[in-house]
């Protein structure tokens, strides 16, 4: 029994120094927390320190990668992130940088440089349908050109002096921050679709319009900004039609001057003089010596209203093709009569006549 014991106990620690020999390879290490620089866990320089671009060196134990891929999130829990390799390589805060920190207090801190510069300003996934999808603009909205409106810019130029540039990468960059703060907020999807309405990108802008009418479908403003966009794109109906329908759902406490003044330059567009001067009278009403109003009052007064003319020459021209019409059907009506009469019994008719005359 000693003997057997005692091969047992020969057989085991030589079990284990074969363990040991295999096991101890350059991807074993001893970390620890570099406090000198950014917060970095770092292998330690005293054992078999992984050199960068040195061949065998940048595979690392399963377990540290891990623990360089996982990072919290906002509520303080640990999700596991896929790219290891990624945070192997450049450590910790690079793989934080797209996420949001909290100091000791759980308040979240914001940087300048917190979010990747490839960030997409836009307003998620198409919806599937709204209300106003049976328009031919919004139909055809991928197919439409880029039509930049530099002057919608004016529309964030809220708090800065008159007369300074407007910064759209500022802008941007404030746009993509409020997004992030209401993902779904109506009010941030129309100033997105604003925004692209100055870079040109109708077709982004269209998109967000539709993203917020189909949460808020009575929306004025939203609905009015679609129409000048579809206006621009001379589709005539359409703007019409949005434009009234955002004159029928403006408040009754706000006014409703730009709904009118922008029915007065669609109606003067098609040619509809006299109506679009009812919107633009209406407009100096509500806004008294409103200038692109007058401007327009006057240019319309210089210029002979076509539609009278139009309506002159269909009446004249139904009244000559009536005139011609009574003449062809008199010539008909002779050439009948005549061949239901021959020649030889009306010369005989005709001497009978002048016979009776005599006697």
């Amino acid at each position: 029994m000693l003997n057997n014991s005692c091969v047992r106990f020969s057989f085991l620690v030589l079990m284990s120094c074969l363990l040991h020999s295999f096991t101890e390879s350059e991807t074993s290490y001893t970390w620890r927390l570099d406090l000198s620089g950014e917060g970095k866990i770092v292998a330690d320089m005293g054992i078999n320190v992984a050199r960068p671009g040195v061949p065998g060196d940048e595979t690392q134990e399963l377990m540290m990668d891990i623990l360089l891929s996982t990072v919290t999130d906002n509520e303080g829990m640990w999700r596991k992130t896929s790219t290891e390799n990624y945070c192997r390589l450049y450590g910790i805060s690079q793989c934080q940088r797209n996420n949001p920190t909290r100091n000791n207090r759980g308040i979240l801190i914001e940087s300048e440089d917190a979010y990747e510069d490839d960030e997409v300003l836009d307003c998620g996934k198409p919806v599937n349908f709204t209300y106003y999808d049976h328009l031919v603009g919004i139909q055809n909205r991928a197919s439409h050109l880029h039509i930049p409106e530099p002057e919608v810019a004016n529309i964030f130029k809220k708090k800065s002096k008159k007369g300074s540039e407007i910064d759209i990468d500022a802008i941007e960059r404030r746009l993509k921050k409020s997004k992030r703060e209401k993902p779904k907020s109506v009010e941030i999807y129309n100033q997105i679709a604003n925004f692209w309405r100055i870079k040109g990108d109708t077709q982004a802008s269209i998109e967000c319009f539709r993203r917020a009418l189909a949460v808020s479908p009575n929306n004025a403003e939203i609905l009015l900004n679609l129409a000048r966009v579809l206006f621009n794109l001379q589709y005539l109906d359409d703007a019409i039609f949005l434009t009234r329908r955002s004159l029928e759902v403006q408040p009754h406490d706000q006014s409703a001057w730009q709904q009118h003044f922008q029915l007065g330059e669609i109606l003067k567009a098609y040619g509809h003089f006299q109506e679009a001067a009812l919107h633009l009278r209406h407009v100096l009403e509500l806004r008294p010596n409103h200038q692109p109003a007058l401007l327009i009052l006057k240019e319309m007064e210089a210029s002979p209203d076509s539609t009278v003319h139009v309506y002159t020459m269909l009446i004249i021209v139904c009244l000559v093709l009536g005139v011609l019409g009574w003449i062809l059907s008199t010539l008909d009506a002779t050439l009948a009569e005549e061949q239901e009469n021959p020649p030889f019994h009306r010369n005989k008719s005709l001497s009978r006549l002048k016979h009776r005359k005599c006697n």
